[in-house]
């Protein structure tokens, strides 16, 4: 804890994935007004009293659609990065620590998935399977778990000649324990680092999704769906595309620099520069 209370890039980052957080899990008790309440009475009102962000074209307030689309967004990032870390470290301890034919098959798989542009064969996969919130976790979590199968490789690939694996291997550990009670616990530093960068990436793929009417479906409010309601009144209502713009700023700096503040506490030079 005295480590990363030094850390100041990791400190500032996880204030700020903490409050996104909090509000969005607070949603129902922080605002009291319906996200997908329409009142066309109060259509395009400003940032006021009562409604915080102001309103939308349809009178709904922009604040409560706020905290609600965080919970969607936050929500596809988490869900995105599991699915992408869960199949990266399965296939990547796999190639690390069989190597030979294993490796082989796998790692020109990832070189093959590389070769892909991702957000293309996203929007492919969703032009087959339709637009959804589970969809796009999966699409996303599918599409992007070659980053971490390299580097967990990597780790074990260096870590299994070392001699705590061969006394776990000489007192009759199986493969699997060996990988993952010994493998993964001691090389999971650099998957930390690129999974909280990872959720940063997914938000972001999430939005441009949402934005193009590819993602998240209105009603349910997402933070890229609501800047795609905002273009039609961009000159009179700024309110409705400043507000989301920011709110998508705020929390992928806050995952960039958690993640940048991990990768300095896990740099093996660390000890060397205190």
């Amino acid at each position: 804890m005295r480590i990363f209370a030094k850390n100041k890039l990791f400190l500032s980052g996880a204030v700020i994935v903490g409050v996104m957080i909090v509000l969005a899990v607070c949603a129902p008790f922080i605002t009291k007004h319906d996200p997908n309440s329409i009142d066309l009475e109060k259509a395009l009102i400003g940032p006021s009293h009562e409604h915080l962000f102001g309103t939308d074209s349809l009178g709904r307030d922009l604040f409560s659609r706020m905290l609600f689309g965080a919970r969607i967004s936050l929500s596809v990032g988490f869900v995105a990065v599991g699915i992408a870390v869960l199949i990266g470290m399965i296939l990547g301890s796999m190639a690390g620590y069989y190597g030979g034919w294993a490796d082989s098959v796998i790692s020109r798989s990832i070189d093959i998935m590389l070769c892909f542009p991702t957000f293309f064969l996203i929007l492919s996969t969703i032009a087959v399977l339709g637009p959804s919130i589970w969809n796009i976790m999966i699409i996303i979590g599918v599409t992007n778990w070659m980053g971490v199968a390299r580097l967990i490789r990597a780790e074990i690939l260096s870590l299994k000649e070392r001699e705590f694996v061969e006394a776990a291997r000489a007192i009759g550990a199986s493969d699997l324990r060996i990988i993952t009670r010994h493998l993964i616990p001691n090389g999971i530093g650099p998957v930390l680092v690129s999974a909280t960068l990872g959720v940063a990436g997914a938000i972001l793929l999430e939005s441009g999704l949402s934005f193009l009417g590819l993602g998240v479906q209105p009603p349910s409010p997402s933070w890229g769906n609501i800047l795609t309601e905002a273009k039609s009144t961009l000159g009179i209502a700024w309110w409705i595309t400043v507000f989301p713009g920011l709110a998508i700023l705020i929390t992928v700096l806050g995952y960039n620099l958690l993640g940048e503040g991990l990768r300095e506490f896990f740099n093996p030079q660390r000890e060397e520069k205190r």
